[in-house]
C-alpha cells in the first residue's frame, strides 16, 4: 500500500545505548543513518539529543517530512505519545514523559510512537512478508490471500505485534503481549524466560555444565554448527528448547488470530536449529476427555521458506461439489492453513517500515 508512496517520514531506532535517526520514502531508507548516544540516564540530555538528531535529518532533506514516527522500548500510552513505567534502558523516563507532544511542539509535524513489536508486525504486513506471500500465491495461481499477521521478534526479549484485516491491533491499553504467557515446562514462570538471549545462554550452561561460559547466541550457534569449539549437543538443545517454548506461546495466539506468522530478530540466524521444535509445537495434538485426538491448531501449518511446503500451501485442497438438488457445481478449498516465515527485511528495517506506514495511515485517516 505504501511501497510506492512519495511522502517522507522521519524514523528513529531508540535503544538504551544509541539513538539511530533516518528517513524513509516508500518503505525504503533515503538517508544514511545518524547515530548519537542515547544519554538515557539524563532526561534533559536525552531529549536534547533526540531534537538534535531529528533536526539533522530534517535539515538534510529537500522537502518537509510528513511526520516523525518511531518505536520506543517499554511501557507507554502510545496513542497519546506518553512514555512511562518500568523502562530498564531509559530510567529517566520512568516517571512519565510526554515525548510525542514535546516533539510535535518542537518540529510542528505529527509524531507517532509505538511498541517495536507492533511496528515490526505492521511493517511486515504492509511492506514485507505479507505482500510477498500474497504475490507468491498469485504467481502460483492460488486465489488464497492473507490479511492477518502475527509478528514476533527474537532477541533480548520476546516481542509480538498483531495485524488484523490489514490494521494494526494495539489493543485498548497499548498492551498486546505474549512474553508474559506461561512457560511451557516451568510452572509459574513467564515464556520470555525461555525465548530470549538469556534463555539460550542459560540452557547451554545447564546442558554443558559450563556455567562460566561467556558465549553469546551467535557463538552458541557456531558451536551447534560445528564451526567453534564447545558442546555441540548442548548448543543444539538450547535452540531446540527455545523453539519449543516459542512455539507453545505462538500456538495460543495463532489459533486466535488465524494468520501468517513472521519472525525476526538477531537470534533467527539460528533458525535451522529453532524451527523444527517450533513447528512441532504448532503442529502438535491434544486429547479430549473422551479420548479423541484434536489438532492443537485447527489450521495446517506450513514452512513458507521451504519450496516443497510452499507448493502444498499454495495448492491447498481444491474440490468441486454440487449444490443440493441441482446440476450446478461450485469450487472450494477445504484446507484451512497458515504458514511460518522469517523476515526478509530484517527486524530493524521492518520496524522502520511499520513506523512509516503507521504514520501515513493515521494522516490519511484525517483526510
Amino acid at each position: 500500500m505504501y511501497i510506492n508512496d512519495n511522502r517522507i517520514v522521519i524514523t528513529l531506532d531508540a535503544g538504551g545505548t544509541n539513538l539511530v535517526f533516518g528517513a524513509m520514502r516508500g518503505c525504503e531508507y533515503i538517508t544514511d543513518p545518524i547515530t548519537y548516544p542515547s544519554n538515557a540516564h539524563d532526561l534533559d540530555l536525552c531529549l536534547d539529543t533526540m531534537v538534535r538528531g531529528f533536526r539533522e535529518v530534517i535539515d538534510s532533506l529537500d522537502e518537509t517530512p510528513a511526520a516523525i514516527s518511531f518505536a520506543f522500548p517499554g511501557p507507554a500510552d502510545y496513542p497519546n505519545g506518553i512514555i512511562g513505567g518500568y523502562l530498564p534502558n531509559f530510567p529517566s523516563f520512568r516517571d512519565g514523559v510526554a515525548l510525542g507532544p514535546f516533539l510535535e511542539k518542537e518540529f510542528g509535524i505529527p509524531v507517532f510512537i509505538n511498541n517495536d513489536g507492533d511496528l515490526f508486525a505492521y511493517g511486515e504486513a504492509l511492506c514485507g512478508a505479507l505482500p510477498e506471500i500474497n504475490r507468491r500465491l498469485a504467481n502460483a495461481g492460488s486465489n488464497k490471500r492473507y490479511r492477518n499477521l502475527l509478528g514476533y521478534t527474537f532477541g533480548t526479549g520476546f516481542g509480538v505485534g498483531l495485524v488484523v484485516n490489514g490494521q494494526l491491533n494495539r489493543g485498548d491499553n497499548s498492551c498486546v503481549e505474549t512474553f508474559c504467557l506461561p512457560h511451557k515446562t516451568k510452572s509459574g514462570i513467564i515464556a520470555e524466560e525461555g525465548v530470549a538471549v538469556r534463555a539460550i545462554k542459560r540452557v547451554y550452561a545447564e546442558a554443558s555444565g559450563d556455567f562460566g561460559h561467556n558465549f553469546e547466541p551467535k557463538e552458541i550457534c557456531e558451536i551447534a554448527d560445528g564451526k567453534r569449539e564447545g558442546n555441540a549437543e548442548a548448543a543444539r538443545k538450547a535452540f531446540a528448547e527455545f523453539g519449543e517454548i516459542a512455539g507453545d506461546s505462538m500456538a495460543i495466539a495463532a489459533q486466535l488470530i488465524d494468520g501468517i506468522i513472521v519472525i525476526g530478530g538477531g537470534i533467527t540466524a539460528a533458525r535451522h536449529w529453532i524451527l523444527p521444535s517450533l513447528l512441532l509445537e504448532l503442529r502438535g495434538k491434544f486429547s479430549t476427555l473422551g479420548g479423541d485426538t484434536v489438532n492443537r491448531l485447527q489450521m495446517e501449518v506450513f514452512n513458507l521458506d521451504d519450496s516443497t511446503d510452499f507448493e502444498k500451501f499454495a495448492k491447498g485442497n481444491p474440490k468441486t461439489i454440487s449444490i443440493q438438488g441441482t446440476n450446478v457445481t461450485v469450487e472450494y478449498d477445504d484446507m484451512k492453513r497458515i504458514g511460518v516465515t522469517f523476515s526478509k527485511l530484517g527486524a530493524s528495517k521492518a520496524i522502520s517500515a511499520g513506523a512509516y506506514a503507521f504514520a501515513l495511515s493515521k494522516i490519511d485517516e484525517k483526510k
